[in-house]
């Protein structure tokens, strides 16, 4: 899988695709992330690819014109499956989501600045518009970066243990089930004993049940679903 981000701040997007899973993948050759400085494809003085918004208001907004250039430039290298804008009023991601997109070859991501960018490339390039929740951050770059690595860690052998995938939270619309580790006791605390029975269908039935407790307590909303 390629996915391409464009962006006003690149250096934003340098770390988390640097370290972990996601520089694995790379390494592997299973996941090709490349970030694209927005400012490189604009025709205007000292590199502006913003501008004040028509009809007054507080805020700048990202022009049509560098966008322009910078998604039918990369258009000429290779097709998208989707064209995404990370943009607080998109819809909400969730694991359903990343699951799908995780089937794509080619994704293009734009991360949204200042006050957003002119709506003439939502409405002609714009193919998929995403919010990784109900508040606003200051760009889309580290919304683009959650997408990534929710997606990313996906792909059929990224992660060392691909069952590990499958037993993530909301990817059967249950919170995962407590975890413990060594050692057996700890300050009095003892792990519970179906974990320790050795019983496979017994830890099974456990975490099911656990996993439904938790979920009912927690998202109700989830099972309602």
């Amino acid at each position: 899988m390629r996915i391409d981000i464009i962006s006003v701040v690149p250096q934003l997007l340098e770390s988390p695709f640097s370290h972990s899973i996601l520089k694995r993948a790379g390494q592997r050759g299973l996941l090709e992330v490349q970030v694209h400085n927005l400012r490189d494809y604009t025709t205007y003085r000292q590199a502006q690819v913003d501008d004040y918004p028509f009809g007054g208001g507080a805020g700048m907004v990202l022009m049509p014109e560098p966008l322009a250039n910078c998604i039918e430039s990369l258009q000429k290298e290779r097709s998208y499956d989707e064209i995404i804008y990370m943009s607080p009023d998109g819809a909400v991601f969730n694991q359903k989501t990343a699951n799908r997109l995780s089937l794509k070859e080619n994704l293009l991501i734009i991360c949204g600045h200042y006050k957003g960018i002119d709506e003439r490339i939502r409405e002609h390039f714009v193919t998929m518009e995403i919010s990784i929740g109900d508040y606003v951050i200051s760009g889309g770059e580290l919304a683009a970066a959650v997408l990534t690595d929710a997606v990313g860690r996906l792909i059929p052998g990224v992660l060392n243990d691909e069952t590990s995938a499958l037993s993530d939270s909301f990817q059967d619309n249950l919170l995962a089930p407590p975890v413990y580790t060594r050692p057996e006791i700890f300050r009095n605390w003892p792990v519970p004993q179906p974990l320790l029975s050795g019983n496979h269908q017994l830890i099974a039935d456990w975490r099911y049940e656990q996993s439904l407790l938790r979920t009912r307590q927690r998202r109700p909303d989830l099972l309602e679903e």
